[in-house]
């Protein structure tokens, strides 16, 4: 069978939980933890999704429960087809999924990506370790409740910080966060501004009343 099928038709022949997702442009389908593995090797093998094109994960918010969905993206170089595949994590506070890793040796970086930024840890994952933040660095920057212009944290080298008496300090993002101009038809072309101009590097950010 190829990619050109009905993917979700054939999908939901084979695995009983799987549920047709609401996407704008690709077929997406929602799956449960425990057919992750399963699911994800049927389109290799037997529908010609032979490409691991991303793993990430969504941040719903703090109020929000699933608090957290990873997102498999797949595509089928011989037809050049796509679908999304979409889990949402049992807990708020420690969101776990399976690893790929032993599917397709790329989803090593890509969990070690999604782990750094969102805190996702991906079960048996051969070598879970940040990969953009260092070791020890105590928060995970793509999280809705991160600050845009980052926290305030002491340097990885505590020699350097020490002597230098440096720090990790956030960015001001020139009055962020930044939005696009209004009336833009094409946001590719929009200049962003700041949302709020009142404070640059140089100003400090006015008390919030």
């Amino acid at each position: 069978m190829t990619a050109t099928a009905d993917v979700t038709a054939a999908l939901q022949s084979k695995f009983s939980q799987v549920t047709p997702r609401p996407s704008g442009d690709h077929p997406a389908i929602n799956l449960p933890a425990s057919e992750v593995l399963a699911v994800l090797k049927y389109l290799r093998d037997e529908l010609a999704y032979d490409f691991l094109v991303d793993i990430t994960a969504v941040d719903w918010g703090v109020e929000a429960t699933p608090r957290f969905t990873v997102i498999w993206h797949l595509l089928s170089t011989t037809d050049h087809q796509y679908v999304r595949l979409a889990m949402d994590c049992a807990s708020n506070s420690e969101p776990v999924a399976p690893t790929a890793t032993g599917l397709w040796p790329a989803a090593n970086w890509h969990e070690r990506e999604t782990y750094d930024l969102l805190g996702v840890k991906f079960a048996e994952h051969p070598d879970l370790r940040r990969i953009l933040m260092w070791d020890g660095y105590p928060y995970h920057p793509l999280r809705k409740d991160f600050p845009l212009a980052g926290i305030e944290v002491p340097l990885p080298d505590i020699e350097v910080a020490d002597l230098t008496g440096a720090s990790a300090k956030p960015a001001p993002m020139m009055g962020g966060p930044f939005v696009a101009s209004t009336g833009e038809m094409n946001l590719t072309d929009a200049e962003p501004r700041a949302k709020d101009e009142s404070w640059t590097e140089f100003r400090e950010k006015p008390a919030s009343e």
